[in-house]
């Protein structure tokens, strides 16, 4: 069997708010191939901006959508500020943005769908980077950084852009009135690794066709993150159904819980996380800020290994 320092796995390292726990805004996640290229999916408020230690270099930030968790508005001024259940965010990221200012400092392609490269290339030419490190990535498109393949697929959400990132009038007519910036549909990501892993990376999402019809059936992603926190995603019943009946993965990593799940590095009962683990029928890996998880080409954890299998 392999382990986590074989060539041949993909390492995936959560960067959440408090060291080696699942927290309520975790929703980070370095995803390394075994050629050594490194991606950022959904920086959020749990990466310290572009000096955080914990980042390395990124050749690529992958956004979902415009949401200020996931964008980022504000982050953590030191590691572990605050708490699991209320992390200290008092840091603002606005106008720039926590992801447009991670862009920059590591000099990164920044992957974005919907009505959004426009914005982001003045945000990041604006931030001292280039507007070339924007690339359009929309439904049925395929990019390519460093050997990974990298398409976008659906998700049902809502993708509007806060005010508080909007300079000048029309930032405050927007604030004034209650009102978000529309920019376009949001979407999730599927991502095929030179080993031949394929891993499926919801965004935020509801219940849709197309995690059967293109995600299982075009694409056969053998290992999932999905959002699980309910009201505003699916909750933990509908992810089990979205793993087991329509993507159909060999393993499955909970995100966007919006709850302190664990404590001391082990799942609390009673959370949606817990639910969410005994509902799934395939092995579940809790993302534990700072603790690599290794898996081979079938989407197996073979290093790292933490929850339930």
């Amino acid at each position: 069997m392999a382990n986590e320092d074989s060539p041949a796995t993909v390492k995936i390292t959560p960067l959440g708010s408090q060291d080696g726990e699942f927290c309520r805004y975790d929703r980070a996640l370095i995803l390394e191939d075994p050629n050594g290229t490194r991606l950022l999916y959904d920086a959020g408020r749990t990466v310290r901006g572009g000096d955080d230690p914990r980042l390395g270099e990124i050749d690529a930030v992958l956004l979902s959508h415009v949401h200020g968790d996931h964008l980022g508005d504000v982050y953590q001024p030191t590691a572990n500020a605050g708490s699991c259940a209320s992390p200290d965010f008092s840091v603002s990221a606005t106008p720039e943005s926590n992801t447009v200012r991670i862009a920059v400092a590591k000099q990164a392609t920044l992957l974005v769908g919907g009505e959004m490269p426009g914005f982001f290339e003045n945000k990041v030419a604006a931030a001292g980077g280039s507007e070339e490190q924007v690339q359009l990535l929309r439904f049925g498109g395929e990019a390519e950084v460093a050997g990974v393949k990298i398409a976008s697929v659906p998700a049902v959400h809502s993708n509007g852009l806060g005010p508080a990132f909007i300079e000048g009038q029309v930032g405050e007519m927007l604030a004034a009135s209650g009102l978000t910036a529309y920019v376009g549909p949001p979407g999730g990501y599927v991502v095929s690794f030179s080993n031949g892993l394929v891993v499926y990376l919801s965004g935020d999402t509801g219940v849709t066709a197309e995690q059967d019809l293109v995600v299982r059936q075009l694409y056969g992603a053998e290992l999932a993150v999905i959002n699980i926190g309910d009201t505003f995603t699916t909750g933990p019943s509908e992810a089990a159904y979205v793993i087991d009946e329509m993507v159909q993965p060999n393993a499955v990593i909970p995100s966007h819980a919006n709850e302190e799940a664990t404590r001391d590095g082990e799942l609390l009962p009673d959370t949606r996380t817990a639910t969410f683990a005994e509902a799934v029928s395939v092995p579940v890996h809790l993302p534990l800020s700072g603790r690599t998880l290794a898996f081979d080409d079938q989407g197996r954890c073979v290093g790292g290994c933490q929850g339930r299998r």
